[in-house]
Protein backbone atom coordinates (compact mmCIF):
# COMPACT_ATOMS: atom_id res chain seq x y z
CA UNK A 1 0.00 0.00 0.00
CA UNK A 2 2.87 2.39 0.67
CA UNK A 3 4.38 1.75 -2.50
CA UNK A 4 1.02 2.34 -4.00
CA UNK A 5 0.71 5.64 -2.50
CA UNK A 6 4.06 7.00 -3.39
CA UNK A 7 3.84 5.93 -7.18
CA UNK A 8 0.23 7.82 -7.19
CA UNK A 9 1.72 11.37 -5.84
CA UNK A 10 4.35 11.87 -8.64
CA UNK A 11 2.66 9.74 -11.64
CA UNK A 12 -0.94 10.88 -11.19
CA UNK A 13 -1.30 13.37 -13.78
CA UNK A 14 -3.33 15.87 -12.10
CA UNK A 15 -0.63 16.13 -9.05
CA UNK A 16 1.67 17.30 -11.38
CA UNK A 17 -1.25 20.65 -11.81
CA UNK A 18 -1.35 20.83 -7.68
CA UNK A 19 3.28 20.56 -7.48
CA UNK A 20 3.39 23.01 -10.15
CA UNK A 21 0.76 25.52 -8.36
CA UNK A 22 1.81 24.50 -4.53
CA UNK A 23 5.29 25.10 -5.40
CA UNK A 24 5.05 28.54 -6.94
CA UNK A 25 3.10 29.76 -4.12
CA UNK A 26 4.98 28.38 -1.47
CA UNK A 27 8.01 29.93 -2.70
CA UNK A 28 6.33 33.19 -3.40
CA UNK A 29 5.21 32.75 0.18
CA UNK A 30 8.59 32.35 1.34
CA UNK A 31 10.53 35.03 -0.49
CA UNK A 32 7.77 37.78 0.55
CA UNK A 33 8.85 36.63 3.92
CA UNK A 34 12.77 36.79 3.40
CA UNK A 35 12.47 39.80 1.23
CA UNK A 36 11.02 41.50 4.08
CA UNK A 37 13.48 40.10 6.23
CA UNK A 38 16.49 40.63 4.18
CA UNK A 39 15.51 44.19 2.94
CA UNK A 40 14.71 46.19 6.24
CA UNK A 41 17.75 47.34 7.20
CA UNK A 42 18.36 48.92 3.66
CA UNK A 43 14.84 49.75 3.15
CA UNK A 44 14.40 51.54 6.30
CA UNK A 45 18.01 53.69 5.23
CA UNK A 46 16.78 54.60 1.81
CA UNK A 47 13.04 54.41 1.66
CA UNK A 48 11.98 55.31 5.54
CA UNK A 49 10.04 52.28 6.15
CA UNK A 50 11.29 49.14 6.91
CA UNK A 51 8.03 47.52 5.41
CA UNK A 52 8.94 49.79 1.99
CA UNK A 53 10.62 46.79 -0.23
CA UNK A 54 8.35 44.11 0.89
CA UNK A 55 5.24 45.88 0.67
CA UNK A 56 6.42 46.31 -3.45
CA UNK A 57 7.46 43.09 -3.64
CA UNK A 58 3.72 42.10 -1.98
CA UNK A 59 1.76 44.61 -4.62
CA UNK A 60 3.80 42.68 -7.37
CA UNK A 61 2.63 39.48 -6.21
CA UNK A 62 -0.60 40.36 -5.84
CA UNK A 63 -0.52 41.37 -9.23
CA UNK A 64 0.96 38.63 -10.42
CA UNK A 65 -1.13 35.35 -8.97
CA UNK A 66 -4.32 36.46 -10.99
CA UNK A 67 -2.20 37.21 -13.80
CA UNK A 68 -0.81 33.77 -14.21
CA UNK A 69 -4.47 32.42 -13.73
CA UNK A 70 -5.95 34.21 -16.41
CA UNK A 71 -2.71 33.25 -18.76
CA UNK A 72 -3.17 29.71 -18.02
CA UNK A 73 -7.25 30.12 -19.68
CA UNK A 74 -5.70 31.32 -22.86
CA UNK A 75 -6.22 29.34 -25.79
CA UNK A 76 -2.97 27.84 -27.34
CA UNK A 77 -4.48 30.32 -30.67
CA UNK A 78 -3.27 32.99 -28.91
CA UNK A 79 -0.48 31.98 -27.26
CA UNK A 80 0.72 31.22 -31.31
CA UNK A 81 0.03 34.47 -32.31
CA UNK A 82 2.32 36.06 -29.38
CA UNK A 83 4.82 33.69 -30.12
CA UNK A 84 5.44 34.59 -33.40
CA UNK A 85 6.04 38.28 -32.83
CA UNK A 86 8.27 36.70 -29.78
CA UNK A 87 11.39 38.42 -31.37
CA UNK A 88 10.50 41.41 -32.64
CA UNK A 89 9.56 42.54 -29.25
CA UNK A 90 11.95 41.27 -27.42
CA UNK A 91 14.21 43.07 -29.65
CA UNK A 92 12.53 45.98 -29.86
CA UNK A 93 12.61 46.29 -25.72
CA UNK A 94 16.86 45.42 -25.46
CA UNK A 95 17.39 48.41 -27.79
CA UNK A 96 15.00 50.56 -26.08
CA UNK A 97 17.07 50.06 -22.68
CA UNK A 98 19.72 50.88 -24.42
CA UNK A 99 18.64 54.10 -26.26
CA UNK A 100 16.67 55.21 -23.03
CA UNK A 101 17.50 52.57 -20.01
CA UNK A 102 19.06 53.71 -16.63
CA UNK A 103 22.26 52.15 -15.36
CA UNK A 104 22.36 50.58 -12.24
CA UNK A 105 25.81 49.01 -10.03
CA UNK A 106 27.80 49.69 -14.04
CA UNK A 107 24.81 47.50 -15.84
CA UNK A 108 22.60 49.18 -18.39
CA UNK A 109 19.24 47.10 -18.11
CA UNK A 110 16.51 49.59 -16.75
CA UNK A 111 14.25 51.43 -17.88
CA UNK A 112 12.52 53.97 -15.53
CA UNK A 113 8.68 54.32 -15.93
CA UNK A 114 8.59 57.10 -12.77
CA UNK A 115 6.76 54.97 -9.89
CA UNK A 116 8.59 51.48 -10.96
CA UNK A 117 11.60 51.02 -12.91
CA UNK A 118 11.07 47.55 -15.23
CA UNK A 119 14.05 45.09 -16.56
CA UNK A 120 13.08 44.20 -20.44
CA UNK A 121 15.66 40.92 -20.30
CA UNK A 122 13.30 39.52 -18.36
CA UNK A 123 10.42 39.39 -20.44
CA UNK A 124 12.46 38.63 -22.97
CA UNK A 125 13.51 35.48 -21.27
CA UNK A 126 9.79 34.23 -21.40
CA UNK A 127 9.66 35.91 -25.09
CA UNK A 128 12.23 34.16 -26.77
CA UNK A 129 11.46 30.90 -25.12
CA UNK A 130 8.11 31.47 -26.53
CA UNK A 131 9.35 31.92 -29.76
CA UNK A 132 11.71 29.09 -30.11
CA UNK A 133 9.16 26.53 -28.91
CA UNK A 134 6.60 27.56 -31.69
CA UNK A 135 9.57 28.18 -34.36
CA UNK A 136 10.84 24.35 -33.38
CA UNK A 137 7.27 23.31 -33.63
CA UNK A 138 6.83 24.43 -36.58
CA UNK A 139 9.79 22.68 -37.84
CA UNK A 140 9.23 19.42 -36.21
CA UNK A 141 5.88 19.37 -38.61
CA UNK A 142 7.88 19.89 -41.37
CA UNK A 143 10.00 17.12 -40.34
CA UNK A 144 13.17 19.13 -40.60
CA UNK A 145 13.97 20.12 -37.36
CA UNK A 146 16.79 17.83 -36.60
CA UNK A 147 19.21 19.34 -39.62
CA UNK A 148 18.40 23.17 -39.14
CA UNK A 149 17.55 23.31 -35.89
CA UNK A 150 21.01 25.68 -35.04
CA UNK A 151 20.09 28.30 -38.03
CA UNK A 152 16.44 28.19 -36.59
CA UNK A 153 16.94 29.75 -33.41
CA UNK A 154 20.40 30.24 -32.58
CA UNK A 155 20.85 34.15 -34.33
CA UNK A 156 18.04 35.59 -32.97
CA UNK A 157 19.52 34.58 -29.31
CA UNK A 158 22.53 35.98 -30.61
CA UNK A 159 21.34 39.09 -31.48
CA UNK A 160 19.72 39.73 -27.83
CA UNK A 161 22.55 38.53 -26.52
CA UNK A 162 24.70 41.12 -27.94
CA UNK A 163 21.90 43.72 -27.00
CA UNK A 164 22.25 42.49 -23.32
CA UNK A 165 26.46 42.99 -23.13
CA UNK A 166 25.91 46.10 -24.31
CA UNK A 167 24.55 46.77 -21.33
CA UNK A 168 27.29 45.01 -19.55
CA UNK A 169 25.06 42.41 -18.00
CA UNK A 170 27.47 39.30 -18.65
CA UNK A 171 24.54 37.46 -15.95
CA UNK A 172 21.03 38.18 -17.95
CA UNK A 173 23.40 36.99 -21.57
CA UNK A 174 24.44 33.92 -19.80
CA UNK A 175 20.91 32.83 -18.66
CA UNK A 176 20.31 33.79 -22.47
CA UNK A 177 22.72 31.28 -23.47
CA UNK A 178 21.70 28.65 -20.73
CA UNK A 179 18.50 28.42 -22.23
CA UNK A 180 19.30 28.33 -25.65
CA UNK A 181 21.77 25.33 -25.05
CA UNK A 182 18.42 23.78 -22.96
CA UNK A 183 16.60 24.42 -26.08
CA UNK A 184 19.06 23.06 -28.41
CA UNK A 185 19.44 19.72 -25.66
CA UNK A 186 15.19 18.47 -26.44
CA UNK A 187 15.44 19.49 -30.34
CA UNK A 188 17.44 16.72 -30.32
CA UNK A 189 20.19 18.32 -31.53
CA UNK A 190 23.29 15.92 -32.25
CA UNK A 191 25.82 14.97 -29.38
CA UNK A 192 28.70 15.92 -31.65
CA UNK A 193 27.31 19.59 -32.59
CA UNK A 194 25.79 20.32 -29.13
CA UNK A 195 28.97 19.55 -28.12
CA UNK A 196 30.91 21.82 -30.31
CA UNK A 197 28.32 24.47 -29.46
CA UNK A 198 28.67 24.18 -25.90
CA UNK A 199 32.54 24.70 -26.04
CA UNK A 200 32.16 27.86 -28.40
CA UNK A 201 29.78 29.45 -26.05
CA UNK A 202 31.63 28.46 -22.86
CA UNK A 203 34.78 29.91 -24.91
CA UNK A 204 33.00 33.13 -25.99
CA UNK A 205 32.43 32.92 -21.73
CA UNK A 206 35.78 32.98 -20.59
CA UNK A 207 37.01 35.46 -23.51
CA UNK A 208 34.22 38.03 -22.07
CA UNK A 209 36.09 37.63 -18.45
CA UNK A 210 39.47 37.76 -19.84
CA UNK A 211 38.65 41.12 -21.56
CA UNK A 212 37.36 42.95 -18.65
CA UNK A 213 39.19 43.49 -15.41
CA UNK A 214 36.52 44.09 -13.15
CA UNK A 215 35.37 40.24 -14.41
CA UNK A 216 38.44 39.03 -14.41
CA UNK A 217 38.96 39.74 -10.55
CA UNK A 218 35.70 38.69 -9.87
CA UNK A 219 36.50 35.25 -11.47
CA UNK A 220 39.60 35.27 -9.11
CA UNK A 221 37.83 36.46 -5.96
CA UNK A 222 35.26 33.58 -6.23
CA UNK A 223 38.50 31.18 -5.45
CA UNK A 224 39.16 32.31 -2.54
CA UNK A 225 37.10 35.34 -1.28
CA UNK A 226 38.80 35.21 1.95
CA UNK A 227 42.33 36.13 0.59
CA UNK A 228 43.77 38.73 1.90
CA UNK A 229 44.06 40.91 -1.15
CA UNK A 230 40.47 39.97 -2.17
CA UNK A 231 38.68 40.13 0.87
CA UNK A 232 37.89 44.06 1.18
CA UNK A 233 37.36 44.38 -2.75
CA UNK A 234 35.41 41.36 -4.92
CA UNK A 235 35.66 38.80 -2.41
CA UNK A 236 33.19 40.89 0.50
CA UNK A 237 30.12 39.62 -1.37
CA UNK A 238 30.87 35.94 -1.61
CA UNK A 239 32.62 35.95 1.69
CA UNK A 240 29.69 37.10 3.84
CA UNK A 241 27.55 35.42 2.18
CA UNK A 242 29.67 32.24 2.83
CA UNK A 243 29.80 33.67 6.42
CA UNK A 244 25.87 33.78 6.76
CA UNK A 245 25.61 30.68 5.57
CA UNK A 246 27.85 28.99 8.09
CA UNK A 247 26.84 30.97 10.73
CA UNK A 248 23.03 29.70 10.32
CA UNK A 249 23.68 26.03 11.22
CA UNK A 250 21.03 23.60 10.98
CA UNK A 251 17.81 25.45 11.99
CA UNK A 252 19.39 29.12 11.45
CA UNK A 253 19.74 31.98 13.99
CA UNK A 254 15.90 32.71 13.89
CA UNK A 255 14.16 34.65 11.61
CA UNK A 256 15.07 38.31 10.86
CA UNK A 257 18.19 37.88 12.96
CA UNK A 258 20.27 37.75 10.42
CA UNK A 259 24.11 39.57 10.83
CA UNK A 260 24.90 40.12 7.62
CA UNK A 261 22.41 41.94 6.02
CA UNK A 262 23.23 45.23 8.59
CA UNK A 263 25.28 46.38 5.77
CA UNK A 264 27.88 43.93 5.41
CA UNK A 265 26.48 41.52 2.41
CA UNK A 266 25.27 43.94 -0.24
CA UNK A 267 21.96 42.74 -2.82
CA UNK A 268 20.43 40.88 0.36
CA UNK A 269 17.38 40.65 -0.46
CA UNK A 270 17.58 39.94 -4.26
CA UNK A 271 21.49 38.66 -5.75
CA UNK A 272 22.36 36.93 -2.09
CA UNK A 273 18.85 36.49 -1.03
CA UNK A 274 20.00 32.74 -0.31
CA UNK A 275 22.41 33.46 1.67
CA UNK A 276 19.83 35.45 4.31
CA UNK A 277 17.84 32.00 3.81
CA UNK A 278 20.83 30.19 4.97
CA UNK A 279 21.67 32.24 7.90
CA UNK A 280 17.90 32.59 9.54
CA UNK A 281 16.46 29.16 8.88
CA UNK A 282 19.65 27.33 8.88
CA UNK A 283 20.65 24.00 6.53
CA UNK A 284 16.54 23.08 6.71
CA UNK A 285 15.70 26.45 5.40
CA UNK A 286 18.01 26.11 2.35
CA UNK A 287 16.62 22.45 1.72
CA UNK A 288 13.63 23.16 2.01
CA UNK A 289 13.94 26.01 -0.70
CA UNK A 290 15.60 23.72 -3.25
CA UNK A 291 13.14 20.94 -2.70
CA UNK A 292 10.62 23.77 -3.30
CA UNK A 293 12.35 24.09 -6.77
CA UNK A 294 13.42 20.82 -7.43
CA UNK A 295 9.50 19.99 -7.16
CA UNK A 296 8.67 23.04 -9.39
CA UNK A 297 11.21 21.79 -11.73
CA UNK A 298 9.65 18.13 -11.81
CA UNK A 299 6.15 19.37 -12.18
CA UNK A 300 7.31 21.47 -15.28
CA UNK A 301 9.29 19.09 -17.59
CA UNK A 302 6.81 16.15 -16.68
CA UNK A 303 4.03 18.71 -17.90
CA UNK A 304 6.41 19.68 -20.75
CA UNK A 305 7.23 15.62 -21.68
CA UNK A 306 3.01 14.82 -21.71
CA UNK A 307 2.40 17.92 -24.09
CA UNK A 308 0.94 16.35 -27.22
CA UNK A 309 1.49 19.83 -29.37
CA UNK A 310 5.21 20.49 -29.91
CA UNK A 311 4.98 23.72 -29.29
CA UNK A 312 4.17 23.46 -25.79
CA UNK A 313 6.51 20.84 -25.32
CA UNK A 314 9.61 22.83 -26.51
CA UNK A 315 8.18 26.33 -24.91
CA UNK A 316 7.68 24.00 -21.05
CA UNK A 317 11.10 22.20 -21.61
CA UNK A 318 12.74 25.88 -22.27
CA UNK A 319 10.29 28.00 -19.30
CA UNK A 320 12.42 24.61 -16.95
CA UNK A 321 15.55 25.42 -18.45
CA UNK A 322 15.44 29.10 -17.55
CA UNK A 323 14.00 28.30 -14.21
CA UNK A 324 16.70 25.44 -13.33
CA UNK A 325 19.75 27.40 -14.97
CA UNK A 326 18.44 31.08 -13.05
CA UNK A 327 18.63 28.79 -9.23
CA UNK A 328 22.21 26.95 -10.49
CA UNK A 329 23.96 30.54 -10.74
CA UNK A 330 22.16 31.90 -8.57
CA UNK A 331 22.98 29.33 -5.52
CA UNK A 332 26.40 29.11 -7.07
CA UNK A 333 27.21 32.60 -6.58
CA UNK A 334 25.94 32.03 -3.09
CA UNK A 335 28.16 29.42 -2.34
CA UNK A 336 31.32 30.70 -4.36
CA UNK A 337 31.19 27.91 -5.99
CA UNK A 338 30.72 30.14 -9.71
CA UNK A 339 31.50 33.73 -10.01
CA UNK A 340 29.14 36.74 -8.58
CA UNK A 341 26.76 37.00 -11.73
CA UNK A 342 24.46 38.79 -10.31
CA UNK A 343 20.82 36.89 -11.16
CA UNK A 344 17.87 36.37 -9.35
CA UNK A 345 16.60 33.43 -7.35
CA UNK A 346 13.39 32.82 -9.29
CA UNK A 347 10.28 33.60 -7.28
CA UNK A 348 12.29 33.99 -4.23
CA UNK A 349 14.45 37.22 -4.88
CA UNK A 350 12.73 40.55 -4.54
CA UNK A 351 12.17 42.05 -8.05
CA UNK A 352 8.97 43.07 -10.04
CA UNK A 353 10.35 42.39 -13.52
CA UNK A 354 11.41 38.94 -12.73
CA UNK A 355 8.65 38.22 -10.45
CA UNK A 356 6.17 38.87 -13.42
CA UNK A 357 7.86 37.36 -16.25
CA UNK A 358 8.44 34.19 -14.10
CA UNK A 359 4.40 33.82 -13.01
CA UNK A 360 3.77 34.59 -16.88
CA UNK A 361 6.14 31.60 -17.70
CA UNK A 362 4.34 29.48 -14.84
CA UNK A 363 1.07 30.30 -16.49
CA UNK A 364 1.68 28.98 -19.82
CA UNK A 365 2.70 25.63 -18.07
CA UNK A 366 -0.31 25.66 -15.98
CA UNK A 367 -2.51 26.19 -19.60
CA UNK A 368 -0.29 23.41 -21.10
CA UNK A 369 -1.66 21.11 -17.88
CA UNK A 370 -5.15 22.50 -18.63
CA UNK A 371 -5.16 21.26 -21.68
CA UNK A 372 -4.17 17.67 -21.30
CA UNK A 373 -7.17 15.45 -21.18
CA UNK A 374 -6.63 13.65 -17.88
CA UNK A 375 -5.54 16.34 -15.99
CA UNK A 376 -8.56 18.53 -17.23
CA UNK A 377 -11.16 15.77 -16.00
CA UNK A 378 -9.67 15.19 -13.05
CA UNK A 379 -9.90 18.80 -12.05
CA UNK A 380 -13.32 19.12 -13.17
CA UNK A 381 -14.11 16.28 -10.87
CA UNK A 382 -13.21 18.02 -8.19
CA UNK A 383 -15.96 20.88 -8.27
CA UNK A 384 -14.07 23.66 -7.51
CA UNK A 385 -14.33 25.93 -10.90
CA UNK A 386 -11.19 28.06 -9.80
CA UNK A 387 -9.42 24.70 -11.21
CA UNK A 388 -11.23 23.94 -13.89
Amino acid sequence: MQTKSRENLFTKPVNLYYMLAGSTLLLSLLGLIMVFSASAIDSLDTKGSTYAIAARQLVFLIFSIPMAWILSRISLIHWKVLARMGVSISVLMLLFVQIFGSSTSGNQNWISLGIIDVQPSEFAKFLMILWAGYTLAKSERSGQIHSNVLVLITPAFFLCMVLILAGNDLGSASVFGFILVGLLWVSGLKLRVFGVVLSAGFLSLAILILTSPYRVQRFIAFLNPFAEDQYKLYGWQPAHSLLGLASGGFFGVGLGASRQKWGNLAEAHTDFIFAVIGEELGLFGTLATLFLISILLFSIFKIAMRAHDPMVKYTAAGIGCWIGIQTVLNVGSTISVLPVVGVTLPLVSYGGSSLIATYMAIGFVLGAARRDPIIYKELQATGNRWLQ
